[in-house]
């Protein structure tokens, strides 16, 4: 049929197709914008709006605090790309949602237990958001093999007295890896005499901020050049603390009963070898998947102790 079509008919034909899908599309897009939100948005795609009007957007850009410290060392938000760099992981942060709201509920776990630890090495506490940007709270294990809520690599682990082996890894218990990470932190601080380049130093290693520092001739964290990943590092623990300590800020309803609690534990200390963890489990009237769940660090289903040698073994009470 088509070979019989004139070109003027042709080209008729196609230009009312092309008219009818526009303006379906015209009526579609119509029918996704809210109420009078037309005429609040400048040619420039800025609202021009009140508050009721923005809680119809899907996003908005937030205010970035006046002052901001960490481990009480002012941020200089008097440079600009400072405030840029704070700016864009608030941002960032702000629009993970569902990661960022879990990471608030497992914060309610683990950040009070984690507190005790660092009071004890004389660590300031805003240290306690630094496995948050790590692992997400999470046992994972990094490419580089990096393991645990504070992702520590095997050989530093030992270093700092944690027990790795085959059957166990104390990196991947919680309040352990906290112990072993203070000990790096205070070392750090030791060496720099500042807490936000110790900081810094978790993500790069003190001998990468040592060289950097040597190279640049400069002895702040905000005034160094450095790799994406340590350039945004610091910035990333800041801005989850901000949003952790005023979530309806940055637009996080969370209902306290939807918060991680810590669980009620009871120990059991073994100087024996368990050829079955399965076994043992039961024994103590739990199931493996809960044995598990409260000792990650046992990485087989045996234990091997030595003599001499002790373990405890959380039981959920």
């Amino acid at each position: 049929m088509l070979k019989d079509l004139t070109t003027a008919t042709f080209i008729s034909i196609a230009t009312l197709v092309i008219l009818f899908g526009y303006i379906i599309y015209q009526e579609g897009r119509q029918a996704h914008v809210a109420p009078g939100m037309e005429e609040v948005i400048s040619d420039e795609g800025v609202i021009e709006a009140g508050t009721d009007d923005l809680m119809r957007v899907p996003a908005v850009s937030f205010d970035i605090p006046e002052t901001i410290s960490f481990a009480d060392e002012s941020v200089p938000l008097n440079i600009p790309d400072v405030r840029e760099r704070l700016d864009k992981e608030l941002q960032i942060n702000c629009y993970l949602h569902s990661n960022t709201i879990f990471l608030i509920k497992r914060a309610h776990r683990w950040l009070p237990q984690m507190e005790k630890i660092l009071k004890k090495y004389n660590i300031p506490e805003d240290f306690k958001y630094l496995p948050l940007i790590e692992s997400n709270l999470l046992n994972v294990t990094s490419p580089a093999n990096a393991v645990g809520y504070w992702q520590i690599l095997s050989t530093s682990g030992k270093e700092l007295g944690l027990e790795i082996t085959n059957e166990v890894d104390e990196r991947y218990d919680p309040l352990k890896a906290t112990e072993a990470a203070c000990k790096y932190l205070r070392t750090a601080y030791n060496k720099f005499g500042n807490w936000t380049m110790v900081a810094a130093s978790y993500n790069r290693g003190m001998g990468g901020m040592a060289r950097a520092m040597a190279d640049q001739h400069e002895k702040s964290y905000y005034d160094l050049y450095l790799n994406d990943e340590t350039s945004r590092y610091v910035f990333r623990i800041i801005a989850i603390k901000e949003i952790i300590n005023n979530p309806a800020k940055y637009g996080f309803r969370i209902n306290p009963k939807h918060l991680y609690n810590e669980e009620p534990l009871r120990y059991v200390d073994v100087n024996e070898t368990i050829k079955d963890l399965v076994d043992f489990s039961r024994s103590q009237g739990i199931n493996y998947k809960l044995l598990k769940r409260h000792n990650p660090w046992l990485r087989q289903e045996r234990l091997t102790v030595k003599r001499g040698e002790r373990y405890r073994i959380a039981i959920p009470s």
